[in-house]
């Protein structure tokens, strides 16, 4: 056993692929024979990932999950940025590009809406929870966004480590909302073509949540709402430790 785990050690991220791997498929069988899809595979492998790096934190004292057991030390670098972006920028290599240029003045304006739209609910919600200087708002407003651009504009104003955290839960709380959400709305607004994915994508944001969302309603339309989901977060980090702070703190007198 000691030869095994010095040898798991040394190919940590070789082996984190394996435990992700079986997670998710683990997730998917779960989703599929105990709800029969309408509970997706994404969204379990989501909460079996927090629940786990819950247990890795309470049982190690760590900060960082399951990656502060030697054994699963891979798992934070397959987890880290430079993964993470790769595994973006490959799925929107899937978009057709005249498909993009026929959503025009829809897809820009979608983008717009829904980061300020984003940005004003969390704001309000942090003002409604006590949060009431610019830097807590914003960065609560960022999350409320997606749970990439919580940290960033948090890190770039300077943010509480508290509420850094809180605004990477509440990016969760909504990618999984949307994940599980999207299938069930799909018919209702229309969710059946590449424009109406990439206007979706553009107003919800959150990468994660569109493409697992659209993966179970139309898996043709993943790279679409990808795309303009990835520009989202892109803007959102651009816009608000810059525009959107000023803005917040412009109203709240300082």
């Amino acid at each position: 056993m000691e030869l095994l785990a010095e040898v798991l050690i040394k190919n940590g991220l070789l082996f984190a692929f394996l435990i992700v791997g079986a997670v998710m498929w683990a997730s998917y069988y779960a989703s599929h024979h105990l709800t029969s899809g309408r509970f997706h595979g994404s969204a379990v492998a989501i909460i079996a990932g927090l629940v786990l790096a819950y247990v890795g934190g309470v049982f190690t004292g760590g900060s960082k999950g399951m990656a502060d057991i030697p054994l699963f030390a891979g798992l934070g670098v397959m987890g880290g940025a430079m993964l993470r972006d790769f595994a973006i920028v490959s799925t929107a290599y899937g978009v057709d590009l005249s498909e993009i240029r026929r959503s025009g003045l829809v897809g820009v304006l979608s983008l717009i809406l829904g980061i300020f739209l984003s940005f004003i609910v969390g704001a309000i919600i942090a003002l409604m929870f006590g949060y009431t200087d610019a830097v807590s708002m914003t960065t609560l407003g960022a999350g409320a966004a997606t749970y990439i651009v919580g940290p960033v504009t948090g890190t770039a104003l300077g943010a509480s480590s508290e509420v850094v955290a809180l605004s990477v839960a509440a990016g969760l709380v909504k990618s999984v909302l949307v994940m599980i959400g999207t299938p069930f709305i799909a018919p209702l607004i229309g969710l059946n073509n590449p424009k109406a994915a990439m206007a979706y994508g553009g107003l919800m944001g959150t990468t994660s949540g569109v493409a697992g969302g659209l993966a179970a309603t139309d898996k043709r339309l993943v790279p679409y709402g990808a795309m303009t989901a990835t520009f989202y977060t892109g803007l959102g980090c651009l816009l608000g430790p810059s525009v959107i702070y000023f803005m917040i703190r412009a109203l709240m007198g300082g």
